[in-house]
């Protein structure tokens, strides 16, 4: 999916009522924009997802904030109220550093929009050598034991205020959440005024538990008499720790809304009119037949005229039933969802939640407002190829459960959309990460780029040698393997994808996939077999060495260079290291670097026979094999009928240059 740089323009669906003494306010961020929020310090925003701290080239510190522009009222001094306000936020920290952690996340209320504190162990919320400079009322979620700050332990959530020793902490371990495990933790903070009473509640899961991890008896109106801003902050010490936040709602309740004066005395009798009798005409008894014979014959054709729509919006209605149970696949595993659900969640199917686009259908980010979950829904094109895709995809992903495969949450045939339901990845797909972002300074790194030839190899293994039946994809390519929050690589897009009986030989099919991906044989003879699916990963883990498409154009000069064809080539003079992507700047591997192109080379061999099976590529990357021996020269292949068209005739009208996503289904 080339199209996630999309994100950016995403309009933040906000409902703000006016921040007045006495009005309420209803904050809503399923996913972030720059729009009504200011970002301080280190703090950024990618995806919809905020990164209050940054992952540095070496080790070194980092803090950032996140504020909502605007300052809310919490204090009504006309009626000396204070609002009861509740927040929801979804958030994460991840580990850099498996030897240490720190050192943490606040969600905090200042009358300051300023607040751009210090790292390590000030939190991002207060200045180092200004202590007490900042006023805030913040709940803590802190990595790390700081004896500086009176701190309990190393896992803790704290309520602070105007100090970051806390008035009160609980360890959210004893609910068996972990605030270092990576994983996406959902917080909810509600602070009653009539109570005089602050709860935090967390979950990994999206329902709020019954029962607080910490409640503080307090009263904070003399804290939040001024206008309030409110927003995040975080800070690490040496490259340890990043920081997300991934949603965010915020509402204010309490203050009643003014209601308007009324005069009792604005009516009087004189301003309502009286109906002075109509006169009664003699002529209209004698129109009385010829009404009664107009209706006698104009009722039972209206009526007749009403009956017939209705019997033909019926049997439309029936037919249209009938073709969307007919496509109802028999599948016990994932939620069937409702049309107007999924369309509410991506407002209508709007152009600014796009994600991607594919060969048989569009990708969209879907909000679901009572959960607060954010999936990815697949909308399929209204063709013969598109129901066949859908239902294709849909009996086969259903099946399948592995950490490296997208995972299916539901599906929904109705109202003749085709309708496909998945987790969101919020790192977007590797051809974005890997091409798009480098344009924007942001390179991939090494140990992420490894990773991901790991994963992938995998979910490969799995599908072509341990499910029951054996799964040829037939289109693995950058832009169909997505990654999540920790960079994981996960395998969408089974719309090609094929089932198969072990052991059993390949029948032709349409040849079907991307330029640049498809394995010689398949070409030429139509037939997928799990040696294609090597070819691709082949293909796939080249470009991650090298930072380079499939299939590009000389700098210089029109001709098409085959990524294939100049590693080999590079090999083949000795010097197959300088195949590595030159944005990494030498922070890498070498002998990973090497590993890793050699494998590639390996898996793209033009002799199918010659390819490795995806266990032998797993076992080798994870040093538990030799790996396979490269022969210098680029072995050729010779077919009974040569391929109608060279690789230059193919993607000569691909568009701009280095562009190699040629989609093809052909005879």
């Amino acid at each position: 999916m080339n199209s996630r740089n999309l994100l950016g323009s995403l309009i933040t669906f906000l409902i703000l009522c006016n921040c007045n003494a006495s009005q309420n306010v209803n904050l809503e961020f399923p996913y972030f924009t720059l729009r009504n929020l200011s970002l301080l310090g280190d703090s950024y925003i990618r995806n919809g997802v905020v990164g209050l701290t940054r992952e540095l080239q070496v080790p070194s510190s980092s803090s950032g904030s996140v504020i909502f522009n605007d300052p809310i009222a919490l204090f009504d001094p006309e009626t000396n109220i204070i609002a009861s306000f509740s927040t929801r936020f979804s958030f994460s920290i991840h580990n850099l550093n498996p030897a240490s952690f720190g050192d943490g996340l606040t969600f905090f209320l200042s009358p300051n929009n300023q607040t751009s504190g210090s790292p390590g162990g000030y939190l991002g919320l207060v200045n180092s050598s200004q202590l007490t400079k900042n006023r805030f009322v913040a709940v803590e979620f802190d990595t790390k034991l700081d004896l500086h700050f009176d701190d309990p332990d190393d896992n803790h959530i704290g309520l602070d205020i105007d100090s970051l020793i806390s008035i009160e902490t609980a360890n959210p371990l004893t609910w068996a959440i972990d605030l270092k495990s990576g994983n996406v933790i959902t917080s909810w903070i509600d602070y009653t005024s009539d109570s005089k009473k602050l709860e935090v509640f967390l979950s990994y899961s999206s329902f709020k538990p019954q029962q607080p991890l910490l409640s503080v008896d307090i009263d904070l109106s003399e804290y939040l008499k001024e206008l309030t801003f409110v927003g995040f902050s975080a800070s690490t010490e040496g490259s340890t720790e990043l920081h997300f936040i991934e949603s965010w709602s915020f509402k204010t309740t309490g203050f009643r809304p003014s209601k308007p004066r009324f005069n009792p005395h604005n009516v009087s009798d004189n301003t309502v009119p009286l109906n002075s009798p109509l006169p009664v005409s003699d002529s209209g008894h004698r129109n009385h037949k010829r009404v009664g014979l107009a209706l006698g014959i104009g009722c039972p054709a209206f009526f007749s005229a009403i009956l017939a729509v209705f019997m033909w919006f019926s049997v439309a209605k029936w037919r249209r039933i009938k073709a969307e149970n007919d496509l109802k696949p028999e599948v016990m595993g994932p939620r069937q969802f409702g049309y107007k659900e999924l369309k509410s969640a991506t407002r209508g199917f709007h152009q600014s939640r796009i994600l991607g686009h594919g060969a048989f259908g569009t990708v969209y980010k879907a909000y679901f407002v009572e959960s607060g979950a954010v999936s990815a829904v697949k909308r399929s094109k209204h063709s013969h190829e598109g129901k066949s895709e859908f239902l294709s995809e849909l009996s086969i992903i259903a099946c399948l459960r592995h950490k490296n495969l997208v995972q299916l949450q539901g599906w929904c045939v109705e109202k003749g959309e085709l309708l496909l339901v998945y987790e969101f990845m919020p790192n977007g797909s590797l051809d974005n990460v890997l091409y798009q972002d480098a344009k924007n300074g942001t390179v991939l790194k090494w140990q992420y780029r490894y990773k991901i030839a790991v994963g992938l190899a995998s979910v490969l293994t799995y599908l072509h040698q341990e499910c029951e039946q054996q799964v040829i994809h037939r289109d693995v390519k950058t832009s169909n393997i997505m990654l999540d929050a920790n960079y994981n690589a996960r395998l969408g897009d089974f719309g090609l994808a094929r089932l198969m009986d072990h052991d059993k030989s390949p029948v032709s099919t349409l040849t079907a996939g991307t330029m640049g991906y498809l394995a010689p044989e398949y070409l030429q003879y139509g037939k997928a077999t799990e040696k294609t699916d090597v070819y691709s990963y082949g293909v796939v883990i080249l470009e991650l060495a090298c930072g380079r498409r499939p299939i590009e154009r000389e700098e210089e000069g029109q001709r098409m260079v085959n990524l294939v064809d100049w590693v080999w080539k590079l090999y083949k003079e000795g010097r197959i290291a300088a195949a590595a992507d030159g944005r990494m700047n030498g922070e890498f591997e070498e002998a990973e670097v090497r590993k890793l192109l050699l494998v590639g080379l390996s898996c793209a061999n033009p002799d199918g026979g010659e390819r490795p099976t995806m266990r032998r590529v797993l076992q080798i990357l994870n040093n538990e094999a030799e790996p396979v021996v490269v022969p210098k020269t680029k072995p050729s292949l010779s077919f009974s009928n040569s391929i109608p068209l060279s690789i230059d005739e193919i993607v000569s009208d691909c568009g701009s240059p280095g562009s190699s996503h040629v989609e093809i289904i052909v005879d």
